[in-house]
Parts: C-alpha cells; structure tokens; sequence
C-alpha cells in the first residue's frame, strides 16, 4: 500500500503545472511599410521566462506566467487571470528578414517587429496567348 504524504504548496503547484494545458496568448498582428509587427500583454511575465522563434512564415511565442502567492487559496470569487505555461505561433503574411527581428517589452507590452523582405523588385509576366 502507497501511503501519501503531505505535500507542500510548492509541489502542489509543481504537480498541477505539469498537467495544467497551455494557455494561447492573444496577440495583435498588423503591418506597416517596412515591418511585421505582433504585440501582446505579457504583464507579469519575466521577459527571461519568454522564448520567441522564427521558423521560415511562423513565429513561435513560447513562455510562462508564474502565480507568485504566498498564501494557499481555496476560494475564489473570481478567477480570470491566466497563470501557468502559454503559447502561440502566428503564420506571418509576408516574406521577412528573420537576422533582423527585434523584440522588446514596454509597460507589460511585448512587441516584435520583423523587417518585411523588399518584394518591389518582383517581375511581372504576361501571359502569352497563342
């Protein structure tokens, strides 16, 4: 017979972490003449704890919001705000320059802008008929 013994908060949370699916972060993704800019809220989220990826027409935005409570809490009146491991990966709508994408975070806002790759010097074809 297995005998459980107490946990501690922290395994607790270590335990339901494992288990726990990953939230989809929500991001606004626009563009302007030179770049393609994705921003999302990251509040409370370390900017060591976020891994950002481009991948050919994807960028990858992986990372974690840690619930810092010291208290156990068992009853909530609401409970809204995500905690936990999050993802997203948004397929870009142009080609860009990935050795030239910036990341940085303001005010809780992490903004990634990538350098749209200069289409302009495309050729048209015309299509003979015969």
């Amino acid at each position: 017979m297995k005998v459980k013994q107490e946990s501690s908060l922290e395994e607790e949370i270590i335990d339901r972490d494992i288990f726990q699916k990953e939230g989809q972060l929500t991001v606004d993704v626009f563009e302007t003449d030179k770049d393609i800019i994705i921003q999302s809220v990251v509040a409370g989220v370390d900017p060591e704890d976020i891994d950002i990826s481009i991948e050919k027409d994807m960028v990858s935005i992986k990372g974690k919001r840690e619930r810092r409570v010291a208290e156990r809490v068992e009853n909530f009146f609401y409970q809204e705000c995500f905690w936990g491991r999050f993802t997203r990966e948004v397929v870009l709508p142009s080609e860009v320059d990935k050795n030239k994408a910036e990341a940085s975070m303001k005010n809780g806002v992490l903004t990634i802008r990538i350098p749209k790759i200069n289409t302009t010097n495309s050729k048209k074809l015309n299509i003979n008929i015969e």
